[in-house]
């Protein structure tokens, strides 16, 4: 065993003449111990949230999702299109057709966005998930059903389990005359009754999903569609299909978008808020470790007896700086991984128990998530590590600061 390691060993783990000495390493330990564990826990809380808010999204977002680059509307009755929806890869072909309308329930009134989905759409098995109210149907005994977002529903006041009040969706009737004296000529008006109430996030809440069919009958339009959304068998290249899309359909004509591109600033907040507070806690890590200098600094007062000893018998100053520096350093190893043990048993039982909940009235998850990624472990102790070297060099650069006075004095 390295002497400076043995040395340092010993120090750390046999009883100090001043007893400041115990309680301040203490302290830093109990820091650096504390420090860790919450970088583990936050960080994973983080991955927990940050799974559940895309899985969420991933109910409404597809993994690739074609538009037309000029218009609102494309025909889809072509070759490549025909190809996709023959891909044994493929999971659901979703046919949209997108916008829109007035709503009226009683005597109150929200423009709402109207989003006609093909029955591919009720493949995604997690929609239910999102269901505050009623259940997600789109088609009761071969009646039409609309499945509204909260905002809808708060503005208009519907009740889902009303039967005999109807949804009115008024659209402007593109065949309307100009000339004609009856203004209520001008809109195409339908009627459709709520069945569920879902609840995402302010992008999504205002929106009311149909079936494409009742969407074609309100806009008058037979075949177009706004857009086709395509979602694939886990496991396959996403990229791959993307770029094959791209070449084959010809980006001039077509966006052509996968999960990350359609919700750019979401994934940039996420991963943003979970790296500021990081940053944050670091800092709490940076001031944990920086109380070893001053424990190592009375450690070196306490032993200066032995220093001279040691320098008497032939060790040298790198000898000496070696083993505060290893004094340092076990500290602050013994703390991370005590911490990160620590931290990691706290988030596996909240994973299993969830016995800190996220309050009442929400129903996608009770409790706060948790997920564990081995990246996050070997960044903190990678963080811990690094700071640990310079403060661990700062104490052992003291430690031989005075190194001819204690001789002397001895």
């Amino acid at each position: 065993m390295n002497t400076s390691i043995y040395i340092a060993r010993r120090y750390l783990f046999s009883r100090k003449k001043m007893h400041a000495i115990n309680i301040i390493s203490g302290i830093s330990m109990l820091g650096v111990f504390i420090g860790s564990a919450a970088l583990i826990i936050i960080l994973s809380v983080f991955n927990g949230l940050e799974h559940v808010i895309l899985s969420l999204y991933n109910n409404f977002t597809p993994e690739i999702k074609i538009e037309p680059k000029l218009g609102k509307t494309f025909e889809p009755n072509n070759t490549v299109f025909n190809q996709a929806h023959r891909d044994p890869k493929l999971v659901s072909y979703i046919e949209v057709l997108q916008e829109k309308a007035l709503l009226r329930y009683g005597d109150r009134q929200f423009i709402a966005n109207m989003k006609g989905v093909s029955n591919d759409f009720l493949n995604n098995k997690q929609l239910d998930s999102t269901i505050l109210h009623g259940s997600f149907t789109l088609n009761s005994g071969g009646q039409n059903m609309a499945v509204i977002g909260a905002s809808v529903q708060g503005s208009l006041g519907v009740n889902v389990y009303d039967r005999l009040t109807a949804l009115q969706v008024y659209s402007p009737n593109r065949k309307a005359s100009l000339n004609s004296i009856n203004p209520a000529d001008e809109f195409t008006v339908k009627y459709i009754y709520p069945s569920g109430v879902f609840s995402l996030q302010q992008d999504f809440d205002d929106m009311v999903i149909v079936p494409i069919g009742f969407m074609r009958g309100l806009l008058d339009e037979p075949t177009a569609v706004s857009s086709i959304e395509l979602n694939y068998k886990r496991g396959t290249n996403i990229k791959a299909v993307q770029d094959d899309l791209k070449e084959k359909l010809g980006e001039k004509n077509y966006t052509i978008k996968n999960r990350y591109e359609q919700n750019t600033l979401l994934y940039k907040i996420l991963h943003s808020e979970k790296w500021a507070v990081f940053v944050i806690l670091s800092f709490v890590l940076v001031i944990a470790i920086f109380n070893i200098v001053g424990s190592l600094t009375m450690l070196v007062i306490d032993k200066k007896k032995d220093i001279a000893i040691l320098t008497s018998l032939g060790a040298n100053k790198g000898l000496i700086q070696g083993i505060f520096f290893f004094e340092g350093m076990l500290i602050s190893m013994f703390g991370c991984i005590a911490g990160i043990i620590a931290g990691f048993t706290f988030g596996f039982l909240q994973q299993k128990y969830g016995f800190i909940s996220m309050g009442a009235g929400l129903t996608v998850v009770d409790a706060y998530p948790v997920q564990f990624k081995v990246t996050d472990f070997i960044l903190v102790f990678l963080t811990v590590t690094g700071i640990a070297v310079i403060a661990s060099g700062i104490s052992a650069r003291l430690s031989v600061k005075g190194l001819d006075e204690i001789k002397q004095d001895l």
